[in-house]
């Protein structure tokens, strides 16, 4: 695969939008999009300074874990890595394509494996930033790695979180160079630990998981209700650009567009496993009779619908703790 930069002004992710108006392609898809396969991993110039890094997801259907690293004068930040050593590796050498600062930060804002399990490959002596919950689900994954019991339901492996990280529980800012990062916790979401990284200076609001672009709401290890909540706070802020943890990255217009649009899609997968539910549809009837309407077709649909449906019972069942 080539690991050329790729510099854009993210109009990439349009499809000949702006004097002849075409239409934006709303996919999650890279073929559907009008790219190939071998255009990835990529990265994407955001900003002057900001920038994205897109590898693919393992898995059948193609669509891209997403990461934001910031440049400054004085060393890097990093939100999220990805999911395997060989493929934060490459994360890291892109980054070193762009900037001879070394990396000194990186946000876990994700626990999922396809965010840490390639950790190993940053750099020894980097800070990391971590919610206290995904701090203990990863510790927990670790030590059963090291005992041959396996890892935890897809976290990050035998990486072990360093024991000087920094835990944020609710919001944690600092300095670097001409930027003020925040790291803030916005409520459960796609995990009980997610972080978002946010640029004030730019208004850039990288949303990690919390955010899927044209991607259907993966529940696992969600808490769905409070999902939304969270959704309404990261709107609240009137970001310029919002960056998804999964699916593309957009221009700062569609990004908003986007956003809503995913809020949008997760309330009525709620609202459709709810009336199945008031109407006591058992789950497992329940998964076959789901009518997902237009999401039916985003990636995921057919293996993250069921999966939604019993998070969504069990939360409505009082099960979520």
């Amino acid at each position: 695969m080539s690991r050329r930069i790729v510099f854009l002004a993210l109009c990439v992710c349009l499809v000949a939008v702006g004097a002849r108006g075409q239409a934006v392609v709303r996919t999650a898809d890279p073929i559907k999009r009008g790219l190939k396969l071998t255009d990835f991993p990529r990265t994407l110039k955001v900003t002057d300074n900001v920038y994205t890094y897109e590898d693919f997801h393992s898995g059948d259907e193609k669509f891209t874990t997403t990461n934001m690293f910031v440049v400054t004068g004085d060393g890097v930040v990093v939100a999220d890595g990805q999911g395997s050593v060989a493929q934060t590796k490459g994360l890291v050498d892109a980054i070193k394509k762009v900037t001879r600062e070394p990396i000194k930060y990186v946000v876990i804002c994700s626990d999922h494996g396809d965010h840490t399990a390639g950790n190993a490959a940053f750099p020894e002596g980097v800070t990391y930033l971590i919610h206290p919950t995904s701090k203990a689900i990863l510790d927990r994954s670790a030590e059963a790695s090291r005992y041959g019991r396996g890892g935890s339901g897809g976290s990050g492996g035998a990486w072990t979180v360093p024991a000087n990280a920094i835990l944020v529980s609710d919001r944690y800012s600092f300095k670097l160079g001409v930027e003020s990062i925040d790291v803030f916790f916005l409520g459960r979401a796609h995990t009980g630990g997610d972080l978002s990284v946010a640029v004030p200076r730019q208004k850039i609001l990288f949303l990690s998981e919390t955010f899927l672009n044209c991607v259907f709401p993966a529940m696992r290890s969600a808490y769905p209700s409070e999902w939304l909540k969270a959704l309404d706070k990261a709107e609240a802020m009137k970001a310029d650009i919002y960056i998804a943890g999964h699916g593309f990255t957009e221009s700062g217009p569609v990004s908003r567009e986007e956003l809503v649009a995913y809020h949008k899609a997760l309330q009525a997968v709620i609202a459709e496993a709810t009336r199945l539910h008031n109407r006591g549809v058992p789950v497992d009837e329940a998964i076959k009779q789901a009518n997902w309407g237009e999401y039916a077709t985003w990636t995921l649909a057919s293996s993250q619908g069921p999966i939604a449906i019993r998070k969504i019972y069990d939360e409505l069942d009082g099960k979520l703790k």
